[in-house]
């Protein structure tokens, strides 16, 4: 959503940073860029103006201009008013009561019941409370069947409501029947409209003094910008707004809404909807998403991603496994769909600091997935047996896996290939070798591998450290990591030669008897 903010900062950045010394006239001259962007990027005018003027104040002080690397605190400087723009710091859920009702409003087509069922499912997995989603629009076709069924695709229980039935008395009878279940917080997806009326914000205040709701959350389609804005105020002038959820979060959207959502209505943003799957409902932190917008990544989320989809002690065990080189196909496959839970790979590359340009610059990282759903036909195509042991995959296995994956046999063996050097550096890189000698590679197909083999990465007499990432070899049908020197902005490293030979060594030649 913040590339074009992103890039035209970065250009800004790189101008304070070329200057030895900072003045009145080279501050004026890069503020007024970064005016500019955030105009482009649709946010509110007055509060262009105030950051802009925070900022200035700041990057004038005696402090910036005599310090040895003024263009560096001026990006700390930014960084730290955009974190106060989009809120501070990120705000919790009131859920005192039981249950502590959350009234989901806005207009229609912002997405309140996809909003609700994902709020739904992140309350019960991040916080391990019993959620109850109450459908209260009785004027869209189909919002009742739609919100329970996504109920029942995330196990959620819900309010059997029917289109004939009183809004109001929907509330009122699910607030009770939510305490009888014995949940903790009721959720309750109201009706929007294509604009706002007399006869909904009527309809909205009599559910709110009927179920009196902890949190009223207001729902805003980030594509919308600054109407998101306007609409959000006339929200909270009426219902007392308590926060806000933006969807679309991950669209081509220009970010004014976000940025200046805090600053107009002074409710903070709580939620953001980062995707299509009921699971992609992120926690709103201004300090990382400040740190996304000027290109320094966001680490936190991304360990947060991936411990959302494997335990302490299943890590441990893996690492175990790969230790002693008993990482089989059925692991890697696990790892596989893992990796496919925590979103594109595009999306991962952009939360590691400094990737995001490469990840841009690179295009089509759509493909590497393809070629995942490829390796993962390859292995479901291969017995339960199979997959534990890779060793029994023998010419004539390789065949029946490459005809009922699809794919040619060449492709089968490369994969095994690559799967069998990946175990065996895994293995040295964990420490899998005794004596400091290479340990020996896993046989394939009853072959092992001739004598004095170097592992990718390695050099003769040394022991195996990290493979350089020359040496990684790629998927089916895709380059290896050597690839990555033809990628715009980077050049391919030199190749070393091969330390397992002599120069000018030659074999001698046995004598005929």
């Amino acid at each position: 959503m913040f590339e074009s903010l992103s890039d035209r900062l970065e250009s800004v950045f790189k101008k304070f940073k070329g200057h030895g010394r900072l003045d009145e006239s080279n501050v004026q001259e890069g503020l007024r860029e970064v005016r500019l962007a955030l105009l482009e990027a649709d946010v509110n005018f007055k509060v262009v103006k105030d950051f802009v003027e925070r900022v200035k104040d700041k990057a004038l002080g005696q402090d910036v201009l005599r310090s040895l690397t003024p263009g560096q605190q001026v990006v700390k400087i930014v960084h730290d008013e955009l974190v106060e723009l989009l809120g501070g710091t990120a705000q919790e859920l009131d859920l005192a009561g039981k249950p502590a009702g959350i009234m989901m409003v806005g207009l229609q087509g912002s997405g309140k019941t996809t909003s609700a069922a994902k709020l739904a499912l992140f309350l019960r997995r991040e916080l391990k409370l019993k959620p109850y989603l109450v459908p209260a629009d009785v004027y869209r076709p189909a919002a009742i069947d739609q919100l329970q069924k996504l109920a029942r695709q995330i196990e959620v229980p819900f309010f059997p409501s029917t289109p004939d039935m009183d809004p109001v008395d929907i509330c009122k009878k699910a607030m009770a029947e939510a305490a009888r279940e014995g949940a903790n917080v009721a959720l309750f997806d109201t009706a929007g409209r294509l604009h706002i009326d007399e006869k909904l914000m009527e309809e909205l205040a009599n559910i709110k003094a009927a179920v009196e709701p902890r949190e009223i959350l207001f729902v805003a389609d980030a594509m919308t910008g600054q109407d998101a804005v306007n609409v959000a105020k006339s929200f909270d002038e009426r219902l007392a707004v308590t926060g806000v959820v933006l969807t679309k979060m991950d669209g081509d959207a220009r970010g004014g809404a976000a940025l200046s959502i805090k600053s107009v209505t002074g409710k903070t943003v709580k939620f953001v909807g980062m995707g299509e799957k009921l699971s992609e409902l992120e926690r709103f932190h201004p300090e990382r998403i400040a740190s996304r917008i000027l290109g320094m990544g966001d680490v936190l989320t991304l360990i947060e991603k991936a411990q959302s989809t494997i335990g302490a002690e299943e890590a441990e065990e893996l690492g175990q496994k790969m230790k002693e080189a008993r990482f089989d196909f059925e692991d890697f496959r696990t790892q596989m769909r893992r990796l496919k839970k925590l979103g594109s790979i595009e999306g991962l590359l952009k939360l590691i600091p400094g990737m995001g340009k490469i990840a841009k610059n690179v295009g089509g990282l759509n493909v590497p997935e393809k070629e995942l759903k490829r390796v993962e036909a390859i292995i479901d195509s291969m017995t339960r047996q199979e997959r534990k042991h890779p060793e029994l995959l023998n010419a004539g296995r390789r065949a029946r896996i490459a005809k009922g994956s699809g794919v040619g046999v060449n492709e089968v063996n490369q994969l095994i290939k690559q799967f069998e050097q990946m175990r065996q550096m895994m293995r040295q890189m964990l420490g899998g070798g005794k004596g400091g000698k290479t340990p020996g590679m896993p046989k394939v197909g009853g072959r092992g591998l001739p004598p004095g083999y170097t592992p990718p990465g390695t050099h003769a007499g040394r022991r195996p450290g990290l493979p350089g990432m020359g040496g990684m070899p790629g998927m089916p049908g895709m380059p290896g990591m050597d690839a990555m020197g033809e990628m715009p902005g980077m050049a391919a490293e030199p190749r070393k030669k091969s330390a397992t030979k002599k120069p000018g060594s030659k074999r001698k030649k046995k004598k005929r008897r």
